[in-house]
């Protein structure tokens, strides 16, 4: 994405209601390409900020430039939202045949009539309803309707796509077959994609960067991967799944790596501190490795500690087992994993995790 133009920015963008500041975006800028992803719990401003990116919704304070342009006025305002699509939680579909509810967006840009039978059918065939094409649009499930919704904003060859929450009204695996279809999409058609979404496990299977909102502010932005492994503070890292977080105290520091008395136990971390500062050291739980044997020291790990197993649950794929170091460990693992080591409540393991693994949080001065 280095050196890809901006095709999208805000500046200043504020919103208020009843006296009450909702939204407040100093800057966003988003880069020609890219899947952007604006993410947070509920009542966070994610579709406040799609809806003002869209020009669907007109802030209070602010401007919005497509591709250097100001949008302003209601003319260039008519025309930016042609130039975009959007697709909502609740698909919107017409009373009609799926065929024509793609074809609608392309027959409201004045498509003649030869472009659109050939392009409406390849979308439907890109996101598998060409046999749906005859179906009314009110007889369809909510995967297949969604999947309409996708294929009308697709159709249209759009500047952007805005998408609010497009999976959270599916079961999982309607929602596993059309993330995957839709992720196909995008790296076929190169689309740049904003999505608003509260699963940060959605963010990171479809996009390039994640904004992390609270508040109606953007929190941390970055590329998933830096805002997954080091996340500004305990707000954006319990956010994206960092589960284990503790408060601990600098003991020691040797050479970048810290010492840091947490609980009745000493953990290792790589870092910047002072001796004596109070510290928020996270760890991921895909991180942390569980052993049936003692710590023998054959292994390159620094933190290595005997654990008690304090509870099993499910999470997706994988197990989540809680543990207890003399402080909260939380770990993930396997199916076949849960069987080899016997985990259970009470079973008593080893732990470890690298001091690269810690991600350490000063506190803001």
């Amino acid at each position: 994405m280095n050196g890809d133009p901006v095709i999208l920015e805000a500046r200043g963008i504020e919103l208020r209601r009843g006296g009450r500041t909702t939204l407040a975006i100093p800057h966003l800028a988003v880069v020609a390409g890219e899947v952007l992803a604006l993410v947070g719990p509920n009542g966070a401003g994610k579709t406040t900020l799609l809806l003002a990116l869209a020009g669907l919704l007109r802030p209070c304070a602010g401007t919005l430039h497509c591709n250097g342009k100001r949008v302003e006025g209601r003319a260039a305002v008519l025309a930016y939202r042609r130039s975009i699509a959007m697709v909502f939680q609740e698909p919107l579909l017409l009373s009609t045949t799926v065929f024509n509810n793609v074809a609608s967006g392309l027959k409201l840009r004045g498509v003649p009539a030869r472009d659109i039978k050939r392009v409406v059918p390849q979308m439907l065939s890109r996101f598998r309803i060409a046999d749906l094409a005859h179906r009314s649009g009110r007889a369809l499930s909510g995967g297949e309707a969604q999947r309409t919704s996708l294929a009308r904003a697709f159709a249209v060859n759009p500047r952007i796509v805005f998408l609010d929450e497009p999976f959270s009204s599916l079961d999982p695996p309607t929602r596993e077959t059309l993330m995957q279809d839709l992720e196909t999409v995008i790296s076929e058609t190169k689309t740049t994609v904003v999505l608003a979404t509260h699963h940060h496990e959605e963010a990171l299977r479809l996009a390039d960067r994640m904004a992390v909102m609270r508040g109606g502010e953007i929190v941390q932005i970055g590329r998933c991967d830096e805002v997954l492994n080091a996340p500004r503070d305990e707000f954006v890292a319990s956010f994206v799944g960092m589960e284990t977080l503790l408060r601990g105290t600098v003991t020691a520091i040797d050479d970048g790596t810290i010492t840091l008395a947490v609980g009745n136990q000493l953990l290792a971390a790589i870092g910047q501190a002072r001796q004596g500062e109070e510290l928020l050291v996270g760890v991921r739980p895909e991180n942390v490795t569980l052993s049936r044997e003692p710590h023998r020291g054959d292994t390159s790990a620094r933190n290595v500690f005997a654990a008690t197993v304090a509870g099993v649950a499910p999470r997706g794929l994988f197990y989540r087992v809680m543990l207890d170091c003399g402080f909260p460990l939380a770990a993930y693992v396997t199916g076949r994993s849960i069987e080899a080591l016997g985990i259970r409540e009470g079973a008593r393991l080893t732990a470890s995790f690298k001091a690269t693994a810690v991600h350490v949080i000063r506190r803001k001065p």
